[in-house]
């Protein structure tokens, strides 16, 4: 299991606890949901350089897939930030933006302030001869089978492209590590404040995940 930043340590959190930490954590007014989804979709794209230190210098081209909830928010903050790298970016994105949670639409808006989105069934003929492709459709709350534009966008990844999701491949349950459907197989996934027992069982089958501080306190 690879760590990114400050740790503490291989706590691994369902869930549902995973959901219970955020919660207390901005009912404290200690942090709020904008601020750790920011630090999240920054300490993914650090995490992905640190994983790929050749990424690190130059321009490249991303596809990042957006999904309709606040895995989707992480995926904009990364494309801004992939952007002001120098990288350029292509955003699809699956559902309605005005159906966006807040802070998800808040980083919407800010991606839309620098790039253009497009629905996600354009994914297949843009993913071709992309550096990487950023998987942000779906977080740990995922519990029904993928389907439509989402599955067949999952079957299109180029294999030739570096996969990076977002705290759990889209696909995946985050507490059994089932495959529902289809899932997006990913060469590096950065997960938040604590392993979930899906990325127990990524890691134990040989692929990356790297854990990032969002800066939530000590797991419970």
């Amino acid at each position: 299991m690879k760590k990114h930043a400050q740790m503490r340590g291989d706590a691994v959190l369902s869930a549902a606890e995973m959901r219970e930490v955020e919660t207390a954590a901005m009912a404290s007014g200690s942090v709020t949901g904008a601020v750790l989804m920011d630090r999240a979709g920054r300490g993914a794209v650090a995490a992905m350089l640190d994983h790929w230190p050749d990424l690190a210098a130059g321009a490249h081209r991303a596809v990042v897939l957006c999904g309709p909830g606040n895995n989707g928010g992480d995926g904009y903050v990364m494309a801004r930030d992939l952007a002001a790298r120098g990288w350029t970016v292509e955003v699809c994105a699956l559902g309605d933006p005005v159906r966006l949670p807040p802070d998800a639409a808040a980083a919407h808006a800010a991606w839309c302030g620098v790039g253009a989105v497009l629905p996600l069934a354009e994914a297949p003929a843009l993913m071709p001869g992309a550096d990487v492709v950023i998987d942000a459709l779906f977080g740990i709350g995922l519990s029904r089978p993928l389907a439509g534009d989402a599955a067949a966008v999952l079957d299109a990844v180029p294999r030739t492209a570096r996969k990076v999701a977002v705290d759990v491949p889209s696909g995946r349950d985050a507490d059994t590590g089932a495959v529902l459907g289809a899932a997006f197989d990913a060469d590096l996934t950065v997960t938040f404040h604590a392993p979930k027992p899906v990325h127990t069982m990524l890691a134990a089958a040989g692929a990356a995940v790297a854990v990032v501080d969002i800066g939530l306190g000590t797991a419970a």
